[in-house]
């Protein structure tokens, strides 16, 4: 690669050894990866205080600087971390202080995670602990070089806000925090940005449950590549973006979609496809829907709701809202719990609203930071859950063992309030 002269710089040394293991990373990264060069970033949203057993004994045996060095940095090197050169946000960990006595987590690692939030907010980290940093004040702009972790982060980053990253991890985000820099390749390059299946809808799309299905079958179909939508969709807000890219970064490996008149790079079809040739079409139809339902509701065989989650990708303000209405004068089934995913500064909003109140009169509740899939935790004796998320009836049956049944967030409701699902495609 070729590197600036304050990059070579940063590697001889002359920021120190840590600065300078972040910029070998970098390099070595840069070069696996064909790069022909690094760019300049100043939002970089990663992951460093997780807990974990490997992260428990070396803070135990070396302190938090030498974790850093291991996880963060790949290097073996002993030196201490300097404050992040460049705004770094947390994202989602595992679960804090107000899952304690909710969810079968362990308190050690909760109290390892705050001594890990201190530890990094000290050095420059802002703990948002989301998947979800665009809802809580990180919104990089169109054409900004990112460097940011987590599939629905990055999809929604690339696509609604038109910035541009590349789906990193935890060395090269820790790297691109000390350096402000990061491997210039993919999504990074105007080229690579442009669209390469188009995909129709011939049926209306609309809602939040409905963006869901529609980018679970998307992403099946494109897989790693670039996916411009049309046909009939409806104006879609936050939470549904939100929810199909989630969902097309499930099903595939999406980081970029475009949607002709609503996403910043394509006001229209031909800009979304950058003027090549417009690709023959692939139809999502009444079939097709139906297939892609029955597709995330073919693990569940009871009906006996144990647990119901809200909140993936982590709820909006909007969407505990109407959590709250649906639930309000109603009462949780013995049998069965509810949780609802969201950012700690939403819930702080959701608290002010009265919105947490009800949640948490009808028996259930809203739990930060992380969620069941991050943490893998759910009420103890969970056999089957219900979501309103594609992305965990996805996920979470594999990494739990639990059966999944997906529908609207009032089907979830219904629910929990009855310890039965009785969802159904309309």
């Amino acid at each position: 690669m070729r590197l600036a002269d304050d990059e070579k710089a940063m590697l001889d040394g002359a920021e120190g050894p840590a600065v300078a293991a972040a910029m070998d990373l970098l390099v070595r990264y840069g070069e696996a990866l064909g790069a022909a060069r690094l760019c300049d970033t100043r939002n970089v949203a990663g992951t460093m205080t997780q807990p974990s057993p490997v992260k428990a004994r070396l803070v135990r045996e070396h302190g938090w600087d030498k974790a850093f060095s291991v996880i963060n940095l790949d290097s073996d090197g002993d030196f201490p971390m300097p404050r992040m050169r460049v705004p770094m946000c947390q994202l989602q960990h595992g679960f804090g202080d107000d899952a304690l006595g909710v969810a079968p987590y362990p308190a050690e690692m909760v109290a390892l995670q705050g001594d890990a939030e201190a530890f990094y907010a000290g050095h420059g980290v802002n703990i948002l602990a989301t998947c979800t940093p665009y809802q809580v004040g990180n919104l990089p702009v169109r054409g900004e070089h990112v460097a940011w972790m987590e599939s629905s982060a990055v999809v929604y980053a690339n696509s609604v806000l038109g910035a541009r990253t590349n789906c990193e991890g935890g060395a090269s985000t820790g790297a691109a925090g000390l350096t402000g820099k990061i491997p210039c390749w993919g999504n990074h390059l105007a080229e690579n940005r442009h669209g390469t299946h188009l995909i129709e809808a011939g049926v209306p799309v609309e809602g939040f449950l409905d963006w869901g299905m529609f980018g679970y079958f998307v992403g099946d179909v494109v897989q790693e590549n670039r996916p411009v939508v049309t046909g009939d969709l409806r104006q879609p807000d936050l939470a549904d973006l939100k929810h199909f890219g989630a969902a097309t970064a499930s099903s595939g490996g999406v980081e970029l979609y475009h949607i002709p008149g609503v996403t910043p790079e394509a006001p229209t079809l031909e800009a979304a496809f950058g003027g090549r040739p417009v690709p023959e079409k692939v139809t999502y139809g009444e079939r097709e829907r139906r297939a892609v339902y029955e597709t995330l509701n073919n693990q569940g065989e009871s009906a006996d709701v144990d647990f119901v989650l809200l909140g993936c990708p982590h709820a909006s303000l909007d969407q505990i809202a109407r959590a709250a209405r649906a639930l309000e004068g109603r009462r949780l089934h013995p049998g069965t719990e509810l949780w609802i995913m969201t950012p700690r500064a939403l819930r702080s909003v959701a608290d002010r609203n009265g919105y947490t109140e009800i949640i948490r009169r009808a028996g259930g509740q809203v739990l930060t930071d992380s969620c069941p899939a991050m943490s893998r935790s759910a009420p103890e004796g969970t056999r089957v859950f219900a979501t309103d998320s594609a992305k965990q009836a996805h996920y979470l049956p594999a990494i739990l063992g639990i059966e999944a049944w997906f529908g609207t967030l009032e089907e979830c409701v219904d629910a929990a309030v009855t310890g039965t699902w009785r969802g159904e495609l309309r």
